[in-house]
């Protein structure tokens, strides 16, 4: 106490401002530097030819995707890739005429032959209807024989030479699984406010240069762009092992990094995500689907997430306007360093640096989204996707 007494300081604020800023040193250097983007922007990696470019199967599960399904089965189709290409769209039972409008599609890019939408079978129990329209994809006629399996989803655009970049990363490193993540819009202001974020948060959760280790357990992927070895399908015990998974992709970059395989985790922006938000509430939904699932369902898990964000990411900002000078200069120094790591993911989106000083605005809108998944996990509609709730419910929870 005396201390405090002699510099004019509250202990506590003290301690606090001091943790905040210690927590964004180690972020800053000791987290595998996954704000530093440019180590992993495929965009900007060599190409190199293959003396034989494998057989690819691309898996669309598509659930009432009328507004993107066009444009991007016809990026599928118009793949400049020298290997042996088949494209199967598994149509999850829309109501809104998705099928028939990827079919048209692919007629539109005269790959009507190479195109084959199926119909989706009844939804199985303990199954998510995303992955079993993915299984009935790879168990297609079309899919038989593939040496990998492109799964994306049905409102991503992807870049003619897509596939060939991930085949020939593939093949040059013996990776058993590679994944891009496609660019986000970020046109509207919740977007520009609220979607880098998305991207900062994710990387600083699976450090890409960490998944990419074969010494470190850390497995991420991003669905809307998998690339998968058929043997290390076969591996994990086919899609039936992570069958129940909501974030479906990081268990399956799980399940191939545990069995033995070799994995990879990059960004570019030549893939597009063709989903737009236009307002606070989509994004919100957008979160709430899977972050109590990332907790685990677990309530104490749910009370230490919201600690840590507000110590994180609000008590610096509130420490700088602080009148205590040790404490503002402390807030101030966790704050620079927050803004400084965001700062090339607001450069990948090629916003204003202006932005890179707004993350704690993000993180409060997702702490208070984190909090709306718990509640509608406890009310029984979690996991939401495309009007169906894939949490297991709450009794059945670990």
């Amino acid at each position: 106490m005396e201390f405090g007494t002699e510099w004019g300081v509250s202990p506590l604020a003290l301690i606090l401002s001091i943790i905040s800023l210690l927590i964004w040193v180690v972020l800053t250097f000791l987290r595998g530097a996954f704000w530093q983007l440019l180590a992993f922007d495929d965009d900007i990696s060599r190409q190199e030819s293959l003396p034989r470019w494998p057989r690819v199967a691309v898996i669309v599960p598509a659930r009432n995707e009328a507004e993107t399904i066009a444009r991007a089965v016809e990026s599928l189709a118009k793949q400049e890739y020298a290997g042996e290409l088949r494209v199967v769209v598994v149509d999850d039972h829309s109501d809104d005429g998705t099928g028939a409008l990827a079919r048209e599609a692919a007629e539109r890019a005269g790959a009507g032959e190479r195109v084959l939408i199926l119909q989706g079978a009844a939804l199985e129990s303990g199954w998510t209807g995303k992955l079993l329209a993915m299984r009935q994809g790879v168990e297609s006629d079309v899919a038989h024989g593939a040496d990998f399996f492109w799964f994306t989803d049905a409102d991503i655009e992807h870049a003619p030479d897509t596939l060939q970049r991930i085949v020939q990363r593939a093949e040059r490193d013996n990776l058993d699984l590679v994944s891009l993540m496609a660019l986000a819009q970020a046109n509207s202001f919740p977007e520009r406010l609220l979607i880098p974020p998305f991207l900062y948060f994710f990387l600083k959760l699976y450090p890409p240069s960490r998944i990419s280790s074969r010494k470190r357990k850390t497995a991420g992927a991003a669905g809307g762009c998998i690339l998968l070895r058929r043997k290390a399908l076969k591996r994990i015990g086919e899609l039936a092992a992570i069958r129940g998974e909501v974030i479906d992709d990081c268990a399956m970059a799980r399940a191939v990094k545990r069995t033995g395989g070799a994995i990879w985790l990059g960004l570019t922006r030549k893939s597009v995500s063709l989903r737009t938000y236009r307002s606070f509430t989509e994004i919100q939904d957008l979160i709430a689907r899977t972050a109590f699932t990332q907790l685990g369902y677990s309530g104490l898990a749910l009370a230490g997430t919201l600690l840590g964000m507000f110590v994180t990411y609000l008590l610096p900002v509130i420490f700088t306007f602080s009148a205590l000078a040790v404490v503002w200069r402390l807030g101030l120094a966790a704050w620079a360093l927050m803004a400084i790591t965001y700062l090339p993911t607001v450069r990948f989106y090629r916003m204003s640096p202006l932005w890179a000083a707004t993350l704690p605005l993000a993180a409060a809108f997702y702490t208070y989204a984190t909090w709306v998944s718990a509640v509608r996990y406890w009310l029984g509609r979690g996991g939401q996707w495309k009007g169906r709730a894939q949490a297991p419910v709450k009794s059945s929870a670990k």
